[in-house]
């Protein structure tokens, strides 16, 4: 009788027992990290490494919370730069939790998390921004200007207006650097921060607008006169290679030309040589077809030398 009843209580023991370890198990996936609280208060440090894991059942409770890294969007907000400007702006940062422990204390939730990094990081940016000029949240390098500065300013604007000195990107990171030492305490990490977007009120709206348009006809004037000076370099050029062109087939025509009445000369010559009366002949021949024109009166005494060929022809 005793060996059943010791049997059948070793049995409700191992039950418990097993049922006891079931109740007290848990798993913690990759993106998971966990604070294990005992009557409401942390016990233990906090758990980060997953799979399975336990806990007392009944008496203690797990708190998981998101270990991937976490996206933050700050609201609209007006903020006036150095150079009294008032620009609206807005920022988005990624951020983790790197120590469950105080933010399970301080925070507990990814609500009150995100309304605590809109006060502390949107704090920070307005600190970050009203310090500086407002080329620097506008601009991230100082490219373009570095080609054309001189040139395309002239006396109307000073170009370092338009150099930057930190930039877009930096501003995010000083952004950054001056929130995490207060986010510590709620064991989160800020990683980084970029402003998304920015947008001008009304009146610097038109005055950035009009020194956009101002500062593209400098450059398009820049570029123009440039064409203009290389359009009459090309031109200059262009004259000179046709006077030169123009010049030697001059020269080559003038040869060629004395080539051929030298050659017709003695051509002539030759003629002259094999038959004086009928060279004779020949050329008073042509003299009377450049003379002797339809329209044209020529008043000669009957004994000259011209109308020696006619007179003979008439018999006279």
């Amino acid at each position: 009788m005793n060996k059943r009843i010791a049997g059948t209580g070793a049995g409700i023991l191992g039950f418990l027992l097993l049922v006891a370890l079931l109740l007290g198990a848990y798993t913690l996936d990759e993106t998971e990290q966990a604070v294990i609280t005992q009557f409401g208060r942390p016990v233990g440090d906090p758990v980060k490494s997953p799979g399975i894991h336990f806990k007392i059942p009944f008496i203690q409770d797990v708190h998981r919370f998101e270990k991937r890294v976490i996206e933050w969007n700050s609201d609209h907000r007006e903020i006036p730069t150095q150079d009294k400007k008032f620009i609206k702006a807005d920022a988005t940062a990624r951020w983790k939790i790197v120590d469950p422990l105080p933010y399970f204390t301080r925070i507990n939730t990814e609500d009150a998390a995100q309304s605590r990094l809109d006060d502390i990081v949107g704090g920070a940016m307005k600190n970050v921004i009203t310090s500086l000029n407002l080329i620097e949240s506008v601009r991230s390098s100082n490219r373009v200007f570095d080609q054309v500065e001189e040139d395309t300013f002239g006396t109307e604007s000073n170009p370092e207006d338009y150099r930057i000195a930190v930039g877009r990107n930096v501003i995010g990171k000083m952004i950054r650097d001056q929130a995490n030492p207060n986010l510590i305490e709620f064991g989160i990490q800020l990683l980084d921060v970029r402003l998304r977007r920015i947008n001008y009120v009304e009146t610097v709206r038109r005055e950035v607008y009009q020194r956009m348009i101002s500062e593209r006809n400098r450059m398009a004037e820049y570029y123009r006169s440039e064409g203009v000076g290389k359009q009459m370099n090309i031109e200059g050029e262009r004259e000179r290679e046709l006077k030169t062109i123009e010049s030697s087939a001059y020269k080559r025509a003038e040869e060629i030309k004395g080539e051929a009445d030298a050659e017709a000369a003695r051509i002539y010559a030759e003629a002259y040589g094999e038959d004086a009366e009928f060279y004779a002949f020949l050329t008073t021949l042509e003299s009377y077809e450049v003379a002797l024109e339809e329209g044209v009166e020529l008043v000669l005494t009957t004994n000259t030398d011209f109308l020696k060929y006619l007179k003979s022809v008439s018999g006279e």
